[in-house]
């Protein structure tokens, strides 16, 4: 398993969020663009995800929600920029604060023996937006989502040919 790495440079409102995961690129591709494997790794285990719509290409868009054990509900939503799913891009906006919406690229990258390299960047409205996140325990979420993409992969029949 690998550490995720989180960098939220002073100053500037964007975060970088690098992660290895031993698994082949199109396995981790798979993972982020089936909307029923997506469920079952984003975000952290203490929340039950439903999502309503996940179509990652160009145009397309995304909303989902994530319920507490009281029934509590946290709702995301976006639209998608590209058709690579490689290379995708999308808007982020937590509804909980409407009005505050990061740009996120995400880049998978084979790095050769079965392993994939997930790079984010994520681009903020305001550094007050981008600290908002951080000190919401953004950080906690992402690793034990990624925990969970490692624990998923690790299912996952590999590619033939």
């Amino acid at each position: 398993m690998s550490k995720t790495q989180i960098d939220a440079p002073a100053g500037v409102p964007f975060v970088d969020i690098t992660r290895e995961f031993d698994a082949p690129l199109e396995l981790v591709r798979r993972a982020w663009t089936d909307p029923d494997l997506v469920k079952q790794w984003l975000g952290p285990r203490k929340y039950q995800m439903e999502i309503e719509r996940w179509e990652p290409r160009a145009g397309g868009a995304y909303r989902y929600t994530h319920r507490d054990e009281a029934g509590n509900e946290f709702g995301f939503h976006g639209v998608f920029h590209s058709s690579d799913p490689d290379n995708m891009v999308q808007t982020f906006e937590f509804e909980g604060m409407p009005g505050h919406v990061s740009l996120d690229k995400l880049e998978l990258n084979d790095i050769g023996g079965g392993r994939t390299r997930a790079h984010i960047h994520s681009v903020f409205q305001s550094l007050e937006d981008r600290d908002g996140m951080v000190a919401a325990g953004m950080g906690d979420g992402v690793n034990e989502g990624f925990e969970r993409m490692d624990e998923l992969l690790a299912t996952m029949p590999m590619p033939v040919g």
